[in-house]
């Protein structure tokens, strides 16, 4: 093997060290084996995942293809709030529902042709009523049809690896070919939560009104949230439910209590109590398994650096991202060590936020994770003046 080529290894698995700020310890961790046999599942499908990791805590057959149902709306919310991220579309547009998102039928909110609403009530609508009429109306709007959407669907699911999963619509409404596994729902639900954590307000709101306004009028309509796991699950903050006579019962719900995020997806339950109960039954395992200890927080000033020719000796170092751990509860009592990682100098001009150095972290001797450490202030390079100063008072 070439010198630049073993270079280049080393760079790409330095590089892909840097951009995880949040690891497993390895070791003493429960595997999803050995969760298996202590958490009993009837549902055919399921999966509990560490929501900033992604590790998989535990599963019962997690690529089976299955009909997801109203679930598939996680992905029609991640691409509405995509869409206003990026500025293509905002809350304060106004939406006109056409014919196709008005025919539905289905769990929905009963928008009429030609009513006109705002993306921020029609979101709300998704969220929390579960509405098929509005998330076509959505997908109409974002992409000037459904099948444009789920095509959209279709390459963010491919962009998170969502390998068992094919969209054919936008709301969930069955069809033989729009299928999805309990794996791949966890997967486009972390990507929802971690990106946009906003969500969790709708998500979470148990009631709510919205007004229709049609040609006879402005008439109010009840919204009431699809899922209850927030209204008695403790740290229970999402997320989505799903049902049709094919899919039976579905669910992903989330949940976060000290810091731990939690997933879990049951597909094919059999009855409403029964997917809240075997969401709550892998909740209560990861919490009562797992914990999440950090090291050192953003922006901490863990050192400093000598400014060669800059206008100030030297400019301190502050942590840029955080560092976090998750690891069994058997082990949580340790702590993750670090060491800091600078020059000798570096030379002026210095630009506020620009990287100087890096922090390495280590568990158990193993390094689990690393950030850039960033200059706090600007540095000039030094006038003629200064830089006489300053060789006078070492001179004398």
């Amino acid at each position: 093997m070439s010198f630049y080529r073993r270079v280049a290894i080393i760079l790409i698995i330095v590089l892909m060290i840097n951009l995880v700020p949040f690891s497993v310890a390895e070791g003493e961790e429960t595997s999803p084996q050995q969760a298996n046999a202590e958490i009993q599942i009837e549902s055919p499908a399921a999966v509990l995942m560490e929501a900033k990791t992604g590790k998989v805590l535990f599963e019962k057959n997690m690529h089976e293809k299955r009909y997801p149902a109203s679930v598939t709306k996680i992905m029609t919310l991640l691409l509405i709030y995509e869409a206003v991220e990026n500025g293509k579309i905002s809350w304060d547009d106004i939406v006109t529902v056409s014919e196709h998102a008005g025919s539905m039928g289905g769990s929905q909110v009963y928008l009429e042709p030609n009513e006109q609403q705002t993306v921020k009530t029609l979101t709300k609508c998704i969220a929390v009523a579960s509405a098929n009429d509005a998330s076509v109306a959505m997908a109409e709007h974002i992409a000037g049809s459904e099948e444009a959407f789920v095509k959209m669907m279709n390459e963010k699911a491919k962009e998170l690896g969502m390998n068992d999963t094919n969209f054919v619509n936008a709301c969930g409404l069955h069809d033989d070919a729009h299928v999805t596994s309990a794996y791949d729902i966890a997967l486009m639900s972390r990507e929802l939560i971690n990106k946009y954590p906003e969500i969790h307000e709708l998500a979470t709101i148990w009631t709510d009104t919205i007004i229709h306004k049609t040609r006879r009028g402005e008439e109010e309509f009840g919204l009431t949230n699809t899922n209850n796991l927030f209204k008695w699950y403790p740290g229970a903050n999402g997320l989505k439910t799903g049902f049709t006579s094919q899919s039976m019962y579905c669910l992903s719900g989330t949940a976060e209590r000290d810091g731990l995020s939690l997933i879990a997806v049951v597909m094919g339950a059999k009855s409403k109590q029964a997917r809240n109960s075997e969401v709550a039954k892998m909740l209560n395992y990861g919490f009562a398994n797992y914990a999440v200890i950090q090291g050192d927080p953003v922006g901490k000033v863990v050192g400093s650096v000598k400014v060669y020719k800059g206008n100030v000796p030297a400019v301190d170092c502050a942590i840029k991202k955080d560092v976090k751990l998750l690891v069994s509860k058997k082990i949580a009592n340790q702590k993750i060590e670090s060491k800091v990682e600078l020059p000798e100098y570096i030379q002026a001009p210095v630009e506020k936020g620009m990287k100087v150095g890096e922090i390495i972290y280590l568990f158990q001797d193993k390094e689990v994770g690393r950030s850039d450490l960033v200059a706090t202030d600007s540095v000039k390079k030094a006038s003629l003046k200064t830089m006489m100063n300053v060789l006078l008072k070492q001179w004398f």
